[in-house]
């Protein structure tokens, strides 16, 4: 697959499912971002569109497997109007979860 290939998986899924995070509080995730394989600047970009579509208090869930995707999707909360709730590591990727303020 070429740097320039379309995917042929789906970017964004609507999903509805709970997860309990490491403050005890559980959030219904309303969107899951499979940005598996995805580098810089894609995760940020699909991230950013994604929090903006959905509805004040929603939470959406980003997977990644990019390091400096991982580090570079918290700070950008500010400017989405957004806050980071927390970043888990799971076998092949980490998961950001982030609440749209």
């Amino acid at each position: 697959m070429g740097f320039f290939s379309k995917k042929t998986k789906p970017q964004t899924a609507a999903v509805s499912h709970d997860v309990t995070l490491g403050d005890g509080n559980t959030y219904t995730v309303a969107q899951v971002i499979d940005c598996i394989g995805d580098s810089c600047p894609r995760p940020q970009l699909m991230t950013k569109k994604t929090v903006g579509q959905i509805d004040i208090g929603q939470v959406v869930e980003v997977l990644v497997d990019n390091p400096s995707s991982m580090e570079a999707l918290p700070p950008m909360c500010d400017e989405m109007s957004a806050t980071h709730l927390e970043t888990v590591k799971d076998a092949r990727c980490w998961k950001v979860y982030i609440r749209k303020d």
